[in-house]
């Protein structure tokens, strides 16, 4: 059974202290609105899914770029897939760039306008619990229970919920769920996430600074850093594989495309062997003296880790072979390039587009 929430917990409490501070203190972040304004959804939901996984500081960059590049989710769905992959490009977990496109496709064709409830939204392609609650909060004022990693620190600190991560989730959102507000439940949720981004923080948290403090079971227990608490991770597998660099004298390189499903699908690519648990044996693109560099660039994925030998050579003058294309350095940020592959012809000596 859950626990109640104790006398000094009632949700006024908390929504008193916690808003005041985010008042006083809340992030300006460019997809934003404080006060009565209520944000563009269109921002809420690109802003949202650019989050999944990644730093605000990393996203910013990219969700100016992309709004002045598809201001609305008509334009942004009205784009060549190959111009938001690219756009993309860098952000990483490829995966939401086209759940993103078959969003605003949906979105588009269905009127141009977001649906405005917790079921409309997860209806949508790529539109899971947590970012369909998100949306529903902060763009539509629903008093829907937003839970991201941080919130999720933030209230198994408060409530010293030690059952672990991921089999308290349920528990922490039952736990939240009485102390959202209905007037200002996406504040709410802002708030929370601002506490956990630079106050509740996995290491050190400043607890003289927190407006829950008096609230807070972990601290007054002594032992914040002790939640959440995590189920032990099995360590990730290791797989190998061939990247191949080519360059002809003008200095452009061989790229193709990945297929349209699995791993960075519909992303451009060096040539390579793909990647397994031994060394894939393959024969290179094209012949030529190819020079294997001394060490491989690794690069982590959420399941495993891979380790690419990187492979270089030069060649005369040619058509591409079938299934690449030639691709000039200062012309390679107008493909969809995932990070792997530009760490790839970094490490190969590709001068990169700034």
């Amino acid at each position: 059974m859950l626990e109640k929430p104790a006398p000094d917990r009632k949700p006024s409490s908390l929504n008193t202290a916690l808003l005041g501070w985010y008042d006083r203190s809340g992030r300006d972040l460019p997809w934003r609105k404080k006060g009565s304004a209520r944000p563009d959804p269109y921002h809420v939901w690109l802003s949202e899914v650019m989050l999944q996984q990644t730093t605000v500081a990393s996203v910013k960059p990219y969700f100016a770029a992309f709004l002045a590049r598809w201001p609305s989710v008509a334009a942004l769905a009205a784009a060549p897939e190959k111009e938001i992959l690219a756009a993309w490009a860098g952000l990483g977990y490829y995966a939401r760039a086209r759940n993103l496109i078959a969003c605003a496709r949906a979105v588009a064709a269905s009127g141009g306008t977001f649906p405005d409830t917790e079921e409309g939204l997860r209806a949508l392609p790529g539109i899971g619990d947590y970012t369909a609650a998100a949306i529903a909060a902060i763009a539509f004022n629903r008093p829907a229970t937003v839970v991201d990693g941080n919130i999720e620190r933030i209230v198994t600190r408060l409530f010293a919920i030690s059952e672990p991560l991921p089999g308290a989730k349920p528990r922490i959102k039952a736990q939240l769920a009485p102390h959202v507000p209905e007037d200002r439940p996406g504040d709410f949720a802002q708030a929370l996430m601002d506490l956990g981004s630079g106050i509740c923080t996995p290491k050190n948290p400043n607890c003289l600074l927190c407006p829950l403090s008096e609230a807070c079971a972990a601290r007054a227990a002594g032992n914040p850093t002790d939640y959440p608490v995590k189920a032990k991770k099995a360590a990730k597998p290791v797989k190998y594989g061939t990247a191949y660099v080519v360059r002809d004298p003008a200095g452009r390189v061989l790229l193709g495309m990945r297929g349209p499903r699995g791993l960075l699908a519909g992303m451009a690519e060096v040539p390579n062997t793909g990647w397994a648990k031994e060394p894939p044996q393959a024969k290179p693109p094209v012949k030529a003296s190819w020079r294997v560099l001394n060490a491989p660039v690794v690069h982590v994925f959420t399941h495993f880790e891979l380790r690419l030998s990187v492979a270089v050579a030069e060649v005369e003058a040619a058509p591409a072979p079938e299934g690449l294309h030639w691709v000039a350095p200062a012309e390679l940020d107008k493909e969809p390039l995932p990070t792997l592959f530009t760490k790839v012809l970094a490490a190969a000596g590709v001068a990169l587009p700034p």
